[in-house]
């Protein structure tokens, strides 16, 4: 195990002599079906926003988006301090471990979710949702990280975080089949059926070795205020969450509030919420492999990440040129937007590789929260735009916005594709 200051600097390519055998390849589905099962239920609740909240008894059109801001606003805090939780369980107990009580938590909450029958039930139930969600993306990045070669790690985190968008697809394929409370008992029993599969993952080497020296040595893992200090380390994780906050503005603002949108366009025919997830997913879909591909390729990502924020801001201008036409250009265009959000999979396996083993797990984690609950001031800066603008005016303002500070944030982040990952935070 290498030692190294805050900086998070590494011996290059040592890592490229770990084995990919049977077992390093189950780790790999494991993961990735358990992404899919995480982001089945995630965005469950922008599908049903509008179907859950009219059972329950709300019908006026503002309520059901008040509302609906404020159960996902619970629900991303939620996720917001379970990755901080998860996260530093992970470094502690092991990424194994964390991802069990993750997939526990949340599949439980989601069966109970059915059943709700006021609106207090419902907050209760989606904030430990959220919370239980933040374990399984990081946990699980970091472990498929830790046990692939340097060159192939990226490789291995596209196929996780591809296979595991497939899940937002599959969401809004049954979200047309099934009432709304029928969905969320479907998320709830995949998750359950998934931990039988976890049984025959093993740890992650790299972890093991540094409990074992943690023991011997007094290393410190899974303390989540080394984050914030020193403070370069505290500039390198604000860095990686600023890269990819324009993700979860498209996320946050424009798949969950498209009805809206679309209405204020001009759009006659209502837009279906199903239809925006599964066409937008299926767009982030096939970005993810696109921006996993292009970065093995050219060897780096942190140009991959600047290729696809241009590209963002780009189809951002195309989708407010074309969408207004009709409700099947809009769902296009939706499609066109979530594919250049494509580089969740660089940004995440990039969140794993920016620190050291001893605190890998509790950034990885915290990382993809912090920036999902990035969504809770944009959302409330875009309804008070909303109120001067206008929605469709206040979402060009507010992405042009969000895109930049990506950029900048991406522009200063060190580039990681030959890391070895096999070195300590002090």
């Amino acid at each position: 195990m290498q030692e190294t200051s805050d900086s998070g600097t590494a011996v290059i390519d040592n890592g490229n002599d770990r084995p990919i055998t049977g077992r390093v390849i189950f780790a790999i589905i494991v993961a990735a079906l358990g992404y899919f099962v995480d982001l089945f239920d995630l965005v469950l609740f922008s599908i049903l926003r509008v179907p859950s909240l009219k059972a329950l008894g709300i019908t006026d059109a503002e309520q059901l988006t008040l509302v609906g801001k404020r159960l996902l606003d619970i629900q991303l805090i939620g996720m917001l301090l379970g990755g901080i939780a998860f996260g530093m369980l992970g470094d502690r107990l092991g990424r194994l471990k964390t991802l069990f009580g993750s997939i526990l938590l949340y599949s439980l909450a989601n069966i109970l979710n059915a059943f709700v029958t006021d609106v207090w039930q419902y907050e209760i139930l989606r904030f430990v949702a959220g919370f239980g969600l933040a374990g399984e993306l990081g946990a699980g990045i970091t472990l498929v990280a830790e046990i692939l070669p340097t060159k192939k790690r990226g490789i291995g985190t596209t196929i996780v975080a591809s296979i595991g968008l497939m899940g937002a697809v599959a969401a809004g394929v049954v979200a047309n089949y099934f009432a709304w409370n029928h969905c969320y008992l479907i998320g709830g029993v995949m998750g359950l059926a998934l931990l039988a599969l976890r049984m025959g993952v093993s740890e992650s080497t790299l972890f093991e070795q540094t409990k074992a020296q943690s023991v011997a040595h007094g290393v410190v893992r899974g303390n989540p205020l080394q984050l914030l200090w020193p403070p370069r380390r505290a500039a390198r994780f604000a860095l990686v969450v600023l890269s990819a906050m324009p993700i979860w503005f498209v996320g946050g603002v424009m798949f969950v509030f498209a009805p809206e949108i679309g209405k204020a366009m001009g759009i006659v025919e209502p837009i279906a919420p199903a239809k925006v997830i599964f066409w937008a997913y299926l767009g982030v879909v096939i970005g993810d492999v696109a921006s996993g591909t292009i970065s093995q390729f050219i060897q780096s990502r942190t140009r991959t990440m600047i290729g696809f924020l241009a590209l963002l801001a780009a189809s951002l201008a195309l989708f407010f040129a074309f969408a207004p036409r009709n409700a099947e250009t809009f769902y296009l265009m939706m499609s066109l937007v979530g594919g250049a959000t494509g580089y969740w999979a660089i940004f995440v396996t990039t969140a794993s590789e920016q620190f050291g083993t001893n605190l890998r797990a509790t950034a990885a984690t915290s990382a993809p929260n912090f920036v999902r609950a990035m969504a809770v001031p944009i959302t409330s800066i875009w309804l008070a735009m909303k109120l001067d603008m206008g929605a469709v005016q206040a979402t060009w303002v507010l992405g042009i916005c969000c895109i930049s500070i990506g950029i900048i944030a991406t522009l200063a982040l060190d580039e990681t594709f030959h890391r070895d990952l096999d070195y300590l935070e002090h």
